[in-house]
């Protein structure tokens, strides 16, 4: 008897130990396919544990004994890949706007889109708190990363820019940008002066700020990408830089002999492929990215053959959001078959020219510029729309969905928390239901999203664009 209560004992102890041994965690993902999205490898019988914000680390499934978690995923028969990211998304109208512009925060979370980056618009203080109530989690939405006011001219267009014309004008911005904490500086081109344009990026560069911006027609994209410009906004300014005329062009506008409007057919019809390749190539070298925001430019070029006013979409949007997109639609609303053709002509060239951005070695960033005034350019949906185009362009499925997941981070100096599925980064994860290699389509077929470790089952993500919608009718 003495013998076999030592044996129990013995037993019971080794239990004890074992259990202890157990990792607590909170959320433990299994039996998915796991996508390597640096390699487009495929990763099967892996188990992936989060703990709050973070990844506690990817094992072999034969390790799941060893942890006991508070939820468990089952996976089987879904892909599994990083958050992606909306590289290029507005917030404005207004402040009668601010409410309407919060509701979108919902939309990009139901589809699969774990961050953002605001280019500015005239909601900066709203955006800047809403950042901040996101990293506090006293806002449910994407983490957010914002330029705050943008940088531009005296009389600029836009409403809600810093305007500056002289250097201490720039260095006096650029202290008050620094204090407000915000992500990158972004720039644009109707009213600012070439030089201080390039002085804004030498000096942003100093103080160890990225750029963000359009290109000014009076300055080449050698010049702006040598003085240190993080990413060119917009697929026009790189058909720009693929003319043979790009310099003669710069310096007539700069000196006044040329109009923009003017200069525009003729780089147009001055774009040569090798010239074009080694512009590319010198802005790779650089470190210049591009996000060629196709959606937008693709919707108002076709506006002829789909309005879009059927969009079932629209129930998630606002009617004050919903209104601004009068203005870009009233711009060509009076195009006749020529400028229809032209408008047609132009997409589908500038959209063409992502395999040779590609080839050159320019890191290509997805981004929608989703938000107001960009008609029927949706906040969530709309980056699957972009990487749908990215592909009929010519890219890969792979490179799609590297240009959503990859780039962002790094333009950002975030390495180190996003971009992968891996040990000590944040917990941002997506279950789909189809393979996203095959089709970039699958991209929409969302199963599950685990934003900062909170996990959002198909369920939940169906309650979040449900309770977007009764926002948007109010």
């Amino acid at each position: 008897m003495k013998n076999l209560l030592l044996g129990l004992s013995f037993l019971l102890s080794i239990s004890k130990f074992t259990y202890a041994q157990k990792q607590n965690v909170d959320v433990l993902i299994k039996s998915g396919s796991l996508i390597d999205v640096r390699t487009g490898n495929i990763l099967t019988k892996k188990l992936i544990a989060t703990r709050g914000k973070t990844i506690v680390g990817v094992f072999d499934e034969s390790q799941l004994k060893n942890f006991q978690a508070k939820t468990i995923v089952d996976a089987t028969g879904k892909f599994i890949i990083p958050g992606l990211w909306d590289m290029h998304v507005h917030f404005g109208g207004g402040d009668t706007l601010i409410e309407e512009n919060k509701n979108l925060f919902p939309l990009y979370i139901a589809y699969g889109i774990t961050g953002i980056r605001d280019a500015a618009a005239d909601l900066s203080p709203s955006v800047l708190k809403w950042r901040d109530q996101i990293a506090k989690d006293e806002l449910a939405g994407p983490t957010l990363f914002t330029s705050g006011p943008k940088l531009e001219g005296y009389k600029s267009s836009w409403v809600g820019d810093i305007e500056v014309s002289t250097k201490p004008e720039v260095d006096k911005m650029l202290d008050s940008l620094q204090g407000l904490k915000v992500d990158f500086v972004k720039i644009t081109d109707n009213a600012i002066k070439p030089d201080i344009y390039l002085y804004i990026l030498q000096e942003a560069k100093k103080r160890g700020m990225k750029t963000s911006g359009h290109v000014p027609f009076a300055l080449t994209m050698d010049q702006v990408s040598s003085a240190g410009l993080g990413s060119v906004e917009h697929m026009s300014y790189v058909l720009k830089a693929g003319s043979t005329r790009d310099k003669e062009v710069a310096e007539k506008v700069m000196s006044g002999q040329l109009t923009t409007r003017l200069a525009s057919p003729m780089v147009t019809q001055s774009f040569d492929e090798a010239t074009a390749l080694a512009v590319y190539r010198r802005m790779a070298k650089n470190g210049t990215f591009v996000v060629p925001t196709l959606t937008i430019s693709r919707t108002i070029a076709f506006l002829d053959q789909d309005n879009h006013q059927q969009d079932s979409y629209l129930q998630y949007i606002g009617q004050g959001l919903k209104n601004t997109y009068a203005w870009r639609v009233s711009r060509v609303a009076k195009d006749g078959p020529d400028a229809i053709a032209e408008r047609h002509a132009l997409y589908e060239k500038t959209s063409s020219l992502l395999p040779l951005l590609h080839k050159a070695g320019v890191t290509i960033m997805a981004g929608t510029d989703a938000g107001f005034l960009n008609s029927y350019v949706y906040p969530g949906v709309g980056l699957h729309h972009e990487l749908a185009y990215f592909v009929k362009a010519g890219l890969t499925p792979l490179q799609a969905l590297q240009s959503a997941i990859i780039p962002g981070p790094v333009f950002l100096g975030k390495t180190a928390t996003f971009g992968a599925i891996a040990t000590g980064k944040s917990a941002d994860i997506v279950l789909l239901d189809k393979n996203p290699l095959e089709t970039i389509e699958a991209t929409q077929a969302i199963h599950t999203v685990i934003l900062r470790g909170t996990v959002y089952d198909r369920k939940a993500l169906d309650g979040l664009l449900a309770e977007a919608k009764k926002k948007a009718s109010k």
